[in-house]
């Protein structure tokens, strides 16, 4: 996975309990180069605009598109709003028949349709060649989820010779249309200077538009932006806030990071049992670095009751996450055989939950 996080290391020289300061960064490499909005109908994860909306940036209109793997929108009685719910339904044949009979009669937003069932392989094979062209069309139609979908494709390679510059023109096109996803990828494209010229100031502006929008990918890099003074001038409060929407919306790497801030002050007031709650939805979505923070904690008994089982088996959990940590090690191997055994049974019982259910408990 593409990483643009920052890092800022929690360091042990300031007397902070060991649960604050073990080795691995504060800000988690999670985020990524390509943010693509929720499926249509996924309301557990479709991002939660904010209150303080704000024009995109360079002339960007105030129209707000969804992601291009998100279903295009369909005026109600529209001809081929039942393409829409053919899609939405799993009926992928209805779907694809449905929309292109809607695309024969110009509809840009069909053609859309069909590049992504084409592109995923929606009940038909795979055709990643067919789905640029019905994307191409629709771009050219007008359809922002169409450019948006381009920018994806030629940022990653996906069937067409890998073109940051492509994809930095057609993530422009649909940023100008307000497109939350597209600012946010333009943004980190100006960030990197890779397909257009470093431009922290540029890269800030979109990232911020996508963060007002919701895109909890955007307000989680955004904290980063205001944490380092990239683009934006050093506000602690500021990434504190971006931080805690992101984490709010769910995002794994958010809600550890927050945890952190919360346990240590940083740009807020100190809330333990608060951030042991998002170090928890942290650990169980996956984060390694959350999950060895709470051997610590209960190690320590810092907010909870310590615990030597809930330490190890947490440590045997963030260890079969690919986490190295020789000395919480030891102290799982100085713990009596019984307690050990309990806490490999608690952690098998755990990835067994997570296989059942991977989005936690």
């Amino acid at each position: 996975m593409r990483r643009t996080s920052f890092h800022a290391i929690a360091i042990a020289a300031f007397g902070l309990p060991a649960a604050l300061c073990a080795s691995d960064p504060v800000r988690a490499e999670t985020s990524s180069w390509f943010q693509t909005a929720p499926k249509t109908g996924d309301a557990a994860n479709t991002a939660k605009p904010s209150k303080n909306r704000q024009p995109a940036p360079e002339g960007a209109t105030n129209r707000v598109a969804r992601g291009a793997d998100a279903a295009p929108a369909a005026t109600a009685g529209s001809g081929n709003s039942q393409a829409y719910i053919a899609f939405d339904q799993g009926r992928y044949l209805t779907a694809l028949k449905l929309a292109e009979a809607a695309a024969a009669k110009g509809d840009p937003a069909a053609h859309t349709l069909i590049g992504r069932i084409y592109g995923e392989g929606f009940g038909v094979p795979q055709d990643e060649a067919a789905a640029v062209k019905w994307y191409t069309r629709g771009a050219e139609l007008g359809d922002v989820n169409a450019m948006f979908a381009l920018g994806l494709i030629a940022a990653e390679g996906r069937g067409v010779e890998k073109d940051r510059a492509a994809a930095a023109k057609m993530f422009e096109e649909a940023a100008r249309k307000g497109h939350p996803e597209a600012n946010y990828n333009l943004g980190l494209l100006f960030l990197k200077g890779d397909g257009k010229p470093e431009n922290p100031r540029r890269a800030a502006q979109h990232i911020k538009y996508a963060a007002e929008q919701g895109v909890a990918a955007a307000q989680y890099d955004l904290s980063a932006l205001f944490q380092k003074g990239v683009g934006v001038e050093p506000d602690a409060y500021e990434a504190s806030r971006w931080i805690s929407l992101a984490a709010e919306q769910g995002l794994p790497a958010a809600q550890y990071d927050y945890s952190i801030m919360l346990l240590q002050g940083n740009g807020l007031k100190k809330d333990v049992h608060k951030a042991l709650r998002y170090m928890h939805q942290a650990a169980d979505s996956g984060i390694a670095g959350a999950q060895n923070r709470l051997a610590y904690i209960y190690a320590e008994g810092l907010g909870v009751a310590a615990s030597p089982v809930e330490m190890a088996k947490w440590r045997f959990v963030a260890k079969a996450g690919g986490l190295s940590d020789p000395a919480m090690d030891e102290k799982v191997s100085a713990l009596p055989q019984e307690q050990r055994r309990a806490a490999e049974k608690a952690a098998v019982e755990w990835q067994e939950r997570r296989q059942v259910n991977p989005l936690g408990p």
